[in-house]
């Protein structure tokens, strides 16, 4: 019972308390300001000068019960105490001014202060979720108190550390994409030598497949767009852009809706965005394109009208390399990784990508990118 009643009392305290480092420092402050401003006024009320109590001049008559004679009035068990209220307007007035002007220069001082000591903190989580979008970002300043220099060197040999790391995966990447380009160059020279017609068009789909394939993996092993500018693009134009050049392939591509400028990563979003019309026309012949414009975001849907996905496909085919069973083959399989580098770079951007089953049949990928200041 008692252990219940203290998980309650702690759920209770957690509720109430402020949820960050300022709050709970400003909080603290204040409340031992308070404190200490009640337990002042309390002894200085208890430990009062005596003239206080002994007003000058004759003392009173004593009266007198069977003729012994009565103490008189004062502080003893039986006498009143003077108080505050007793005491001339001027003064009380004067003692409660002084004590609220005191008291507000403090809470003041430690509302200032609290914020001073949790600027630090915030400044740490600030460059931690900076570092998610931008591994390039300048290094923190070492500066501040002893605590605040070890988290901030901390953290700036984590970022380079991360960044030596990436230059490897890129140098091995880099290697591994040449030994494995140099092999198909010589099959696809080789290809043009056979006699039989039907053999070299095996042969070169086979080798287009394999280079593809090849081609997905390593871009996005290599996360080029991590290094790329960031810019202020036109959406509504790139998305007419990318449904002109299918439609000159013979793909139905429609757009509706409007998008004003948004600040991004250029080429790593006209890839997310083929990936995505890719998908559709891969698996429901055309695409349907729909920009929804807000102030805090702009969302991009792509839908077609294939077979859908089960729901509890939904969030598996966008983890790499995953295929739908029934995709599985040579004409509509692909690599399984076009909804994982779409999802990945909606993810750089600070938003996500969302799929779901449309009502009149379908999958509709919805890609949300945040509005963030140029």
């Amino acid at each position: 019972m008692a252990s219940l009643m203290a998980a309650r009392w702690r759920v209770a305290l957690q509720r109430w308390l402020p949820n960050t480092l300022f709050g709970r420092l400003a909080l603290l402050l204040i409340v031992a300001v308070i404190v200490s401003h009640v337990l002042a006024l309390t002894l200085m009320f208890e430990l009062r000068p005596a003239h206080l109590e002994h007003p000058p001049g004759p003392p009173p008559p004593a009266a007198a019960v069977d003729g012994r004679p009565m103490p008189p009035p004062g502080p003893g068990p039986g006498g009143p105490r003077p108080g505050l209220l007793d005491a001339p307007p001027s003064l009380q007035l004067g003692l409660l001014l002084d004590i609220s002007v005191r008291l507000a220069a403090l809470v003041a001082v430690a509302w200032w202060a609290a914020r001073w000591l949790s600027r630090p903190m915030h400044r740490l989580a600030t460059a931690a979720q900076e570092l998610g979008r931008d591994i390039d970002r300048p290094p923190l300043p070492e500066d501040g108190t002893l605590e605040c220099r070890d988290a901030s060197r901390v953290f700036n040999q984590m970022q380079a550390r991360i960044r030596q790391q990436l230059a490897e995966r890129d140098r091995f990447v880099a290697a591994v994409s040449h030994d494995l380009r140099t092999p198909l160059t010589r099959l696809r020279l080789r290809t043009e030598s056979l006699g039989d017609a039907r053999a070299q068009q095996l042969f070169r789909r086979d080798i287009a497949e394999m280079d593809t394939m090849i081609a997905s993996t390593l871009d996005y092993l290599r996360g080029v767009a991590c290094a790329e500018a960031w810019v202020l693009l036109d959406v509504q134009a790139l998305v007419d852009c990318m449904a002109d050049d299918q439609l000159a392939m013979g793909h139905r591509v429609t757009v509706a809706g409007q998008a004003a400028p948004l600040r991004v990563q250029a080429v790593a979003l006209r890839r997310c965005l083929d990936n995505l019309v890719g998908n559709a026309i891969r698996y429901g012949g055309s695409a349907e394109i729909t920009l929804h414009d807000a102030a805090d975001a702009l969302t991009i849907e792509v839908r077609d009208h294939g077979p859908g996905l089960p729901t509890e496909e939904l969030e598996r085919v966008m983890e790499p390399f995953y295929r739908v069973e029934a995709s599985r083959n040579r004409q509509s399989g692909g690599a399984g990784l076009g909804l994982t580098i779409a999802s990945d770079i909606a993810r750089r951007h600070g938003g996500q990508l969302a799929l779901r089953n449309a009502a009149g049949g379908g999958l509709v990928a919805a890609a949300i990118f945040p509005r963030r200041a140029a």
